[in-house]
C-alpha cells in the first residue's frame, strides 16, 4: 500500500513539473486537461485518477512552490556571511529571472488568482508575499544592524523589490525586456540599500 501512495505521489508531481511549463507558456486559461494528458503521456483516467481540474493541478503546482521556498537568508544570516553579500547573490539571481520569460507564471497567476470564486478562498499568493516579506525585513535588518545598508523603511523596501521584480516578469511575456532594465532596477536596489563604503 505504502508503494502505491509513493508512486502517486511521484506521478503527482511529475504532473506538476509538465504541467508548470504548460501554464507558463499558455497561462493559466487557455491550458487544458487534454493538454496536459498531451504532455505528460498520461491517458484521460491516469491523469483524473489524481485531480480534478486544471485549477487544481494549478494550485498544486503553486503549493508545491511554496513549499519548495526556503528562507534563503535565514542560514547565511546565522552564519554571519555579510549582507551585501547576501543581497549581491539575490539580486543577481532575479536579474536572470526576470529575463526568463518562459519559465514565468505572472500570466496564469493573475488568470488563476482572479479568476470568479479563486480570489476568496485561496489565499496562497498572500502567505508567499508575507513569507517573502519576513524574509527580506530580517535580512534588510540585518544589513542596517552591521553597517552595510543605510537606515531605511525594509517593509517599504521590500515592496519595492517584490513588485517591481514581479512587474517585469509580467512584463516579460508581453514585450521584449532587455537586461538594462533588470539591471537597472537591481542597481537602483543596491543604491538605496548599501552605504557609501559598500557601493563599488
Amino acid at each position: 500500500m505504502q508503494t502505491l501512495s509513493i508512486k502517486g505521489d511521484k506521478t503527482k508531481k511529475y504532473i506538476c513539473s509538465e504541467a508548470y511549463k504548460l501554464f507558463a507558456e499558455k497561462g493559466f486559461k487557455e491550458v487544458t486537461m487534454q493538454d496536459i494528458c498531451r504532455k505528460t503521456d498520461l491517458s484521460r483516467g491516469g491523469l483524473y485518477r489524481h485531480y480534478e481540474n486544471t485549477a487544481q493541478i494549478f494550485s498544486a503546482v503553486i503549493s508545491g512552490m511554496m513549499a519548495e521556498q526556503e528562507d534563503e537568508f535565514s542560514e547565511k544570516i546565522h552564519g554571519s556571511m555579510p549582507a551585501a553579500q547576501i543581497l549581491d547573490d539575490v539580486l543577481n539571481r532575479y536579474e536572470e529571472e526576470m529575463l526568463d520569460s518562459g519559465n514565468s507564471l505572472s500570466v496564469a497567476i493573475y488568470e488563476y488568482f482572479s479568476s470568479p470564486g479563486v480570489s476568496q478562498n485561496d489565499d496562497s499568493i498572500l502567505q508567499q508575499y508575507l513569507y517573502s516579506k519576513k524574509m527580506w525585513t530580517e535580512l534588510i535588518t540585518y544589513g542596517m544592524h552591521t553597517g552595510e545598508f543605510k537606515i531605511v523603511d525594509p517593509a517599504a523596501v521590500f515592496d519595492l523589490i517584490v513588485f517591481s521584480y514581479q512587474g517585469v516578469r509580467m512584463y516579460s511575456r508581453l514585450m521584449p525586456v532587455q537586461r538594462d532594465i533588470p539591471r537597472g532596477i537591481t542597481g537602483q536596489i543596491r543604491n538605496l540599500l548599501l552605504s557609501e563604503s559598500e557601493i563599488r
